[in-house]
């Protein structure tokens, strides 16, 4: 008998975890870019290459895209990707790699500056009108490297202003969610550095602002499952930016730093009720440097499948009588059990029930797709930052 019982096989049943289009081109350090054979060079093969993710795993059925690295007729990206059987998603805007948002841009102290880049965001609804997406998601690159360099409480106010105009724009369907990023490319003080100050900024927009967290993106040691637990808590977590890392952003495969944090972080999302709850989404912002990039996202996906199947194992009444109790001990040990379960057996059971794969990894490898694109994609540009 399989030790996923019908109450967990029906919750990853309804998983999905979206795919970031920008993940399946090239992508790399600040000292080097590797190029890889078969790799996209426009983003109908990106969405292709997607397709196959959500083929051999059943756990990606959208992909979200980034403008204007995914600039093109968007009704016929629509078109192709429902005829591979996935959709679009998130639209995610770009105003870190233009020379005039060097100090800074829904922050800048130039009106014409800030004009330019709420003008982006609005192109980017625009886009979200012509694909069916639902989110806005926004990280600005923006802060200052020097005290008394930049007004702080001023940057903060142009930033209210601007996210209110993109926000007047919004469809009745549609979201804004505003991400932070503690550092980087900003060294002494970042915009929007913290869940909190992200937080004080969608709260004063509306319901339809929500607060992304991306999982890389925390000081050392950061307890990030508190952090989800109170966005949670407030209403206000609107999506996940799953990836793993050992220093700073390192946008690595999720789970591959800390597989036990993504276990806590999703025994939260449960116990907050945002495991598939519409209102939460589940999305991958990774780079893959040195792997092959579409078995890179599948492991991805499945290291998120893993983790979600091991939280839902975690027995809630025992836990909530120990923790009652003051059984330290006891509490923990609920929660070690349901973690080192190996679920991986069951899992490839369910994947079978359903007509896949039992190992999707493996399936990949042996579909010859990987070889096919590296003989068909020879000319032209491949796809990677800025692309």
């Amino acid at each position: 008998m399989s030790i996923l019982t019908p109450t967990v096989l029906a919750e990853l049943e309804k998983q999905s975890i979206e795919l970031p289009s920008w993940a399946f081109g090239n992508s790399g350090t600040r000292f080097k870019v590797f190029g890889t054979p078969g790799t996209p060079r426009d983003p109908f093969e990106k969405i292709a290459d997607a397709a196959q993710v959500h083929k051999h795993t059943a756990l990606a059925p959208t992909v979200a895209l980034h403008i204007p690295w995914d600039m093109c007729d968007f009704g016929d990206l629509r078109k192709h990707a429902e005829d591979l059987g996935v959709e679009l998603g998130t639209i995610n805007s770009n105003t870190f790699q233009d020379d005039d948002y060097k100090f800074g841009a829904l922050t800048h102290e130039d009106a014409a500056i800030r004009h330019k880049a709420i003008d982006h965001h609005l192109e980017c609804i625009d886009v979200m009108d012509a694909t069916g997406s639902r989110d806005l998601k926004i990280w600005l690159a923006e802060g200052s490297n020097y005290p008394g360099q930049a007004d702080l409480r001023g940057r903060q106010d142009r930033l209210h202003e601007s996210l209110q105009t993109i926000y007047a724009r919004l469809g009745d369907d549609q979201r804004l969610v505003l991400e932070y990023k503690f550092f980087e490319p900003a060294f002494y003080h970042t915009d929007v550095p913290d869940w909190g100050t992200s937080y004080a900024q969608v709260s004063a927009l509306g319901e339809k602002a929500m607060v992304c967290l991306d999982t890389g993106h925390h000081a050392p040691g950061t307890n990030i499952e508190f952090i989800v637990m109170q966005l949670l808590r407030l209403g206000k977590l609107g999506s996940f930016d799953f990836n793993s890392r050992f220093y700073a952003d390192d946008d690595l495969i999720v789970g591959a730093a800390d597989p036990f944090q993504l276990f806590r972080i999703v025994f939260e999302v449960i116990r907050g009720g945002g495991l598939n709850n519409p209102d939460v989404a589940f999305m991958l912002d990774q780079c893959h440097n040195v792997e092959d990039k579409i078995p890179g996202q599948i492991r991805s996906v499945l290291n998120v499948q893993e983790m979600t199947a091991r939280a839902l194992l975690v027995d809630r009444d025992a836990l909530t009588t120990a923790q009652k109790s003051g059984d330290v001990l006891a509490a923990n040990a609920v929660f070690m059990d349901a973690f080192y379960t190996d679920v991986r057996p069951a899992l490839a059971e369910w994947r079978e029930s359903r007509g896949m794969d039992a190992d999707p990894m493996a399936a990949y490898a042996a579909s010859g797709y990987q070889q096919k694109i590296a003989a068909d994609r020879v000319g032209g540009v491949q796809a990677g930052w800025g692309a």
